[in-house]
C-alpha cells in the first residue's frame, strides 16, 4: 500500500500527507531558525507526537503560529499572545 502512495501525484495526496511532506522538506534544509505557520493542520496524532519529540530532541529553534495550545505549551520556551 505504501508503494502505491509513492506512485500517485502529490495533487492526489491527502492534506495530511501534503503537510508531512512540507514539514520534511523544511527540516531537510539546515537552518538556524524555522518559521512554521500552523504546522499541525491536517496532521494525525502519531505524526504529531513524532514531530513534537523531534523538535524537543533536536533543540530546533523555531517561530511558529499554532492554535493548538497543547503543542505550544509542550515545545515552546516563550509564548506570545497577539490579540
Amino acid at each position: 500500500m505504501i508503494d502505491i502512495q509513492f506512485e500517485k501525484n502529490i495533487e492526489e495526496w491527502s492534506e495530511g500527507q501534503k503537510k508531512k511532506l512540507l514539514i520534511a522538506a523544511s527540516l531537510s534544509e539546515k537552518a538556524e531558525l524555522y518559521i512554521w505557520d500552523e504546522p499541525l493542520n491536517f496532521i494525525d496524532v502519531i505524526s504529531r507526537i513524532q514531530i513534537e519529540n523531534m523538535i524537543i530532541e533536536e533543540s530546533i529553534t523555531m517561530l511558529f503560529v499554532e492554535h493548538d495550545k497543547y503543542f505550544g505549551n509542550n515545545i515552546a520556551t516563550k509564548i506570545i499572545d497577539i490579540l
